[in-house]
């Protein structure tokens, strides 16, 4: 009889999502960063304005590009024996996941640092999820990040949504007017917006659910099929559907790539990056959407 706790605690430490208290969660976060590439692009000045960023000489500059940190903008500590990703911000860019998902519950925490750099030393700290990443980095106004849809990580606006270069998705959300933004509703009918809609890509999160002591803040993407939920510290902020971009002159489904974490001139942290498939919606979300 006493064989049986020494099994129990081998299947244990066998199955390291065992320890979660759920089963099928995959750890993407190692001291080495195996599961990821980065890319990193340029360290932009203040009152940048889109263009190529260029020398002295008027010649453009290239961007650093895939997997050549050697400024340490990307590097992993350790916390309580927890492997912890700290992104410093000095230069924009990304971490982004060696595979592609679709049909999955990704969850994650992340906490703010105290440094900020040139463009957004004013600004509020700022990082992002982007979830179905395809095509080239360097997609869009800042020219660092894969075309995508973006659960927001920032000071104040955890869950916000930004469409990504030719990205467009539908969202329950109260009507923007004038110089005000769509804010998401569960009550409200999905609105469309980003590319080639009369809405465009960005929408404020239906409440703010972050902690403001510095401490560490839970984040969760669901996403299957054509459909997405971003949830913050267990709350439900934004309902997301038909998802979709720009190919071609045609807008096709987007419902699988790639994972980026953004490096975008605000240090942060994250660890506890799990992900698990989805062999259908569960009803607890799947009710968001009826």
């Amino acid at each position: 009889m006493k064989k049986f706790p020494l099994i129990i605690f081998a299947m244990i430490l066998l199955f390291p999502s065992c320890r979660h208290g759920e089963t099928g969660w995959t750890d993407l976060l190692d001291k080495d960063l195996s599961q990821w590439d980065n890319y990193l692009s340029y360290r932009f000045p203040a009152g940048y304005k889109g263009e190529v960023p260029r020398d002295r000489d008027g010649n453009e500059i290239p961007p650093i590009g895939l997997n050549h940190d050697k400024y340490n903008v990307f590097t992993v500590i350790e916390e309580d024996h927890t492997p912890v990703l700290r992104i410093s911000g000095e230069i924009y860019g990304c971490v982004v996941t060696k595979k592609e998902y679709a049909n999955y519950h990704l969850t994650l925490k992340v906490r703010w640092g105290n440094r900020k750099w040139d463009p957004r030393k004013k600004l509020l700290r700022d990082s992002g999820i982007l979830y179905h990443s395809i095509g080239p980095f360097g997609a869009g106004y800042w020219r660092s990040w894969m075309l995508s849809q973006e659960f927001q990580v920032m000071e104040g606006h955890m869950g916000d949504y930004w469409s990504q270069k030719t990205s467009a998705i539908d969202i329950r959300a109260f009507l923007p007017e004038n110089i005000m933004n769509p804010v998401a509703d569960p009550s409200q009918p999905f609105l469309p917006m980003g590319y080639g809609e009369e809405t465009p890509g960005f929408c404020l999160r239906s409440a703010n659910y972050e902690h403001m002591d510095g401490g560490w803040n839970t984040l969760e993407l669901i996403c299957f099929e054509d459909k997405s939920l971003h949830i913050v510290n267990g709350h439900v902020v934004m309902i997301l559907k038909n998802s979709r971009y720009d190919k071609d002159g045609q807008m096709v489904p987007l419902v699988r790539g790639k994972i980026q974490l953004q490096s975008e001139a605000a240090e942060v942290y994250y660890k506890d990056i799990r992900i698990r498939p989805l062999e259908k919606l569960p009803e607890e979300y799947a009710r968001y959407f009826q």
